[in-house]
C-alpha cells in the first residue's frame, strides 16, 4: 500500500471512529422519539415567531402520529392555526404525559426536559386524513372521544376547526 492510501484510509478511519457516537446517539434519540410519539398521550407544541424564538403557546395536544408527522385538530381561533396562517410554519414540539399547561399547574414547564423536536406545520384540508386521525383518536383516547368526535367533525365541516401536520425538520 503507498504511503499516500495509507494515509487516506487512516484519516477516513479516525473521521468515522470520531463521528460514531455522534450517529449512534442521533439513533438512539430517534428511536426514542419515535417511541414516545407511538405511545404518549400528549404533545405540547410552540409555534416559533419569526426571530425563532418560542411562543409562550405549550398546551397539551391531543395528536395522531401519521405516516411520520404529527397530525391534529385545533379550533381555527387558536395559536397554532393563526401561527401558520400567518406564515409562522415552524415549530418545537415535545412529546409527552407532564399535566396540564393551564390552570392549577400553569407556572409547569417539566415537558421541556422530555424528547423533542423542530417540525414545519401546515393547515390540511384532506377527508380521508381526517377520517385516519379521528379512527387514532377513538384509540388513543376511547374515554373522552365520544363527548369529542361529534364537536370536532362539525367543527371541520364548518371551518371553525382545522387540521394541522407538523413533519419533522430531520428525519426520526
Amino acid at each position: 500500500m503507498r504511503r499516500r492510501q495509507f494515509l487516506c484510509r487512516s484519516l477516513l478511519y479516525v473521521a468515522a471512529s470520531a463521528a460514531a457516537p455522534l450517529f449512534g446517539s442521533r439513533l438512539a434519540r430517534a428511536a426514542s422519539l419515535r417511541s414516545a410519539l407511538v405511545e404518549s398521550p400528549f404533545v405540547y407544541v410552540s409555534p416559533l415567531r419569526s426571530d425563532g424564538s418560542e411562543s409562550r403557546c405549550h398546551a397539551e395536544v391531543w395528536y395522531a402520529w401519521l405516516d411520520g408527522a404529527v397530525v391534529m385538530t385545533v379550533a381555527a381561533d387558536r395559536w397554532k392555526a393563526t401561527a401558520i396562517g400567518r406564515g409562522l410554519v415552524k415549530a418545537r414540539i415535545w412529546v409527552g404525559d407532564y399535566g396540564r399547561w393551564k390552570g392549577l399547574l400553569s407556572n409547569n414547564e417539566r415537558f421541556r426536559s422530555g424528547p423533542s423536536f423542530l417540525a414545519t406545520g401546515e393547515r390540511v384540508d384532506d377527508p380521508a386524513l381526517f377520517e385516519q386521525l379521528l379512527a387514532s383518536y377513538e384509540a388513543r383516547y376511547p374515554d373522552e372521544i365520544a363527548q369529542w368526535r361529534g364537536p370536532m367533525r362539525q367543527g371541520q365541516e364548518d371551518g371553525s376547526r382545522v387540521m394541522l401536520r407538523y413533519r419533522p425538520v430531520e428525519p426520526l
